[in-house]
């Protein structure tokens, strides 16, 4: 009897050795797959941007990528009902059509997705991706500070000190960007530094609403994320087609939907569209640490990638800024010392809620639109 509960005790330690093992391998392969989606998906929009000849509508990849996204979904629902049709039509009607209210809800992040995934191709056709993907991460400030203002988390010492190094560094590299502009204003006429500032500011001020406003909806509901990316699928569809009309409808008319779509072009969507699905899959072996350095070695990629691929040039100010930041992306992602700061109410209610805020990471962050840029 104690020999087979003695044998039964050694037969779960080697079962949660293994199962450890093979966590941490998971872990260090989920850290790959976020740097190389969080890059690639920049430098290949930046590589089809600049391309001599015909360029495609960004309008209507942007809708051709919501698309994508929902049949996605959709498909994840099916799966998650077993593929029974019936089931999944009804939890489809009553969850987008019966509780028209809830759904409507959606409008708004919906909204700022859909311009914020146009202002990211506006931004990344006008300015080189290792200082796009630098300056993007300004995104981690305005959602820090709409979280305080909308959610009141509350943020620890070393949090607020990384927001600041981080600007500081956002902002030594505007300065080094300006100094080239002129020398390089020959090189690249069709292309308008100031445009693609403004467009990636604009882009992180809405990031950091849109996200907090869709966790707030996602904490006060029961529905499930892949349901509130159909609606929010379905609204930036619409939002999409209107845009394109608006801003490409007669180019379109004349030209087709799909031109100037190539191999290169079709990649670039499918790793909008499938990018947060990915991250999702892999997200729930890596830590908030994990991501920060995911996001801090994606910089250093797209970095290194620009100087071979687009004849980047990268001087001891752009070094400076770009250290600071990738620092504060660290630094921001790094857990909150226990019982540190704050009186003991507001520090487990900011605990809670970064715990809550992990959890749904793997949920929540793949689908802002974010060209899933992984914070």
């Amino acid at each position: 009897m104690a020999g087979g509960s003695h044998s039964q005790g050694v037969e779960e330690k080697t079962a949660s050795r293994g199962q450890s093992e093979v966590n941490k391998r998971l872990k260090y392969i989920s850290l790959a797959v976020l740097v190389v989606q969080n890059a690639s998906l920049i430098l290949s929009i930046r590589y089809v941007r600049t391309l001599p000849g015909d360029r495609f509508f960004t309008t209507s990849a942007v809708v051709m990528a919501e698309v994508l996204k929902v049949l996605t979904c959709l498909l994840i629902i099916l799966l998650q009902k077993r593929l029974n049709v019936k089931e999944t039509v009804l939890l489809l009607l009553d969850s987008i059509v019966f509780q028209y209210k809830d759904t409507l809800k959606l409008a708004v992040p919906s909204l700022i997705y859909t311009l914020q995934n146009n202002l990211q191709y506006i931004a990344i056709s006008n300015l080189p991706a290792a200082t796009f993907q630098v300056t993007y991460q300004l995104k981690i400030l305005t959602t820090a500070l709409f979280s305080v203002l909308m959610l009141r988390k509350s943020l620890s010492r070393v949090q607020w000190i990384s927001l600041v190094l981080l600007f500081a560094g956002v902002a030594i590299v505007q300065v080094q960007q300006e100094g080239n502009k002129e020398a390089s204003v020959s090189d690249s006429s069709s292309q308008n530094y100031m445009v693609g500032l403004v467009a990636v500011v604009i882009s992180c001020l809405s990031s950091g609403f849109a996200g907090v406003y869709f966790e707030k909806i996602l904490k006060g509901s029961s529905a499930s994320v892949w349901i509130r990316n159909v609606q929010l699928g379905i609204f930036g569809t619409v939002l999409g087609l209107l845009g394109m009309w608006w801003n490409d409808g007669a180019a379109i008319a004349e030209r087709g939907f799909l031109f100037g779509y190539t191999d290169m072009v079709w990649c670039v969507i499918f790793n909008q569209a499938f990018g947060g699905l990915l991250v999702a899959m892999v997200v729930k072996y890596a830590d908030n640490i994990l991501k920060g350095f995911a996001t801090s070695f994606s910089i250093i990629v797209s970095t290194v990638t620009s100087i071979y691929l687009f004849g980047f040039h990268v001087d001891l100010l752009f070094t400076a800024g770009a250290g600071l930041v990738i620092g504060a992306v660290y630094m921001y992602s790094l857990p909150k010392a226990p019982g540190g700061g704050s009186s003991s109410p507001s520090s487990s209610s900011a605990s809670s809620a970064s715990s809550a805020s992990q959890r749904k990471d793997g949920d929540v962050e793949p689908f802002l639109p974010k060209s899933v840029l992984v914070k």
